[in-house]
């Protein structure tokens, strides 16, 4: 169960709207690095979250809605933007204080060419869930795999990305309401960054949660190959050390080791095709071809 609150999460404000940059963060809404997917990794994520304490629970739950709110406030912020943009060829941008500043006096084309058409034809300025292009989020980048420690650093990177997305937002804003919302929304990927961690380091750190599922017993792998790094280069070289291929492995069950990659197999040899298989006469004869 949900409420609401008609008023924004943090202010939302726009002195120079600008329909281009409207269309850039269409990007920060229904992007692969966008509010929706977090927003719906969290809430999944939560939904099917299992264990003896409902804390990671709750806190995915909070953070999935703080997320609505972004979403929210993206949303607001690509309606205000809209707000003086021409919605014809015959205006002229120049004769528009608003969107001669945006485009430099440029003509109403060039703004229009520059926007998400799909702002005039579809959604009367607003907001859609898509990102830049126009494309919509498919939900095939929410990543809720039932294992707290697996979510948690697909988290982190989300987080990550997100925050990259904001960076780069911020860096092409010139509004001063803009780039404010943008230092909020950028502080709090800072913090969720850290809260995923903060989770992992909570669940023994890297040593403790790796290699994950760390439900499963390591004696039952080949424990030759856990910390081999496989070098695939076609002359055989070996890569200077570094902290991936040398020392302590990362979980401290371990060491670190080059293993230059040759075939350890037998070359695949298939049988012949099944009568029914619908193949030619000659791959069904268990003959060579």
């Amino acid at each position: 169960m949900y409420y609401f609150d008609k008023r924004l999460q943090y202010p939302v404000k726009v002195d120079a709207p600008d329909p281009v940059f409207a269309r850039m963060l269409q990007q920060a809404i229904g992007g692969v690095e966008g509010e929706i997917r977090v927003c719906m990794q969290y809430f999944f994520q939560a939904w099917g979250a299992r264990g003896p304490t409902t804390k990671y629970r709750d806190m995915l739950l909070n953070t999935a809605t703080e997320e609505i709110g972004h979403i929210e406030m993206l949303a607001t912020a690509v309606a205000m933007n809209l707000e003086k943009a021409p919605t014809a060829l015959q205006e002229e941008g120049a004769a528009d204080g608003v969107v001669g500043a945006v485009m430099g006096g440029g003509s109403a084309r060039h703004t229009i060419e520059g926007m998400l058409h799909r702002h005039i034809l579809s959604t009367g300025m607003a907001a859609f869930p898509a990102n830049s292009e126009g494309v919509p989020f498919d939900m095939s980048h929410i990543y809720a795999s039932g294992n707290l420690a697996a979510d948690m650093y697909c988290n982190v990177a989300a987080e990550t990305t997100g925050r990259t997305l904001a960076v780069r937002l911020f860096n092409a804003a010139h509004d001063a309401g803009m780039r404010d919302m943008l230092h909020f929304m950028i502080a709090r990927d800072t913090m969720h960054q850290e809260q995923w961690l903060a989770v992992i380091e909570e669940l023994g750190g890297h040593e403790g949660a790796l290699p994950i599922p760390n439900s499963f017993p390591q004696s039952a792998e080949h424990a030759q190959f856990n910390y081999n790094f496989f070098v695939t280069s076609a002359d055989g070289s070996v890569p200077e050390a570094a902290r991936w291929n040398s020392g302590p492995s990362v979980d401290g069950r371990g060491e670190f080791s080059t293993f230059v990659n040759k075939p350890m197999g037998e070359e695949p040899v298939l049988g012949p095709a099944r009568p029914d298989s619908g193949a030619q006469a000659e791959q069904i004869a268990d003959a060579p071809i």
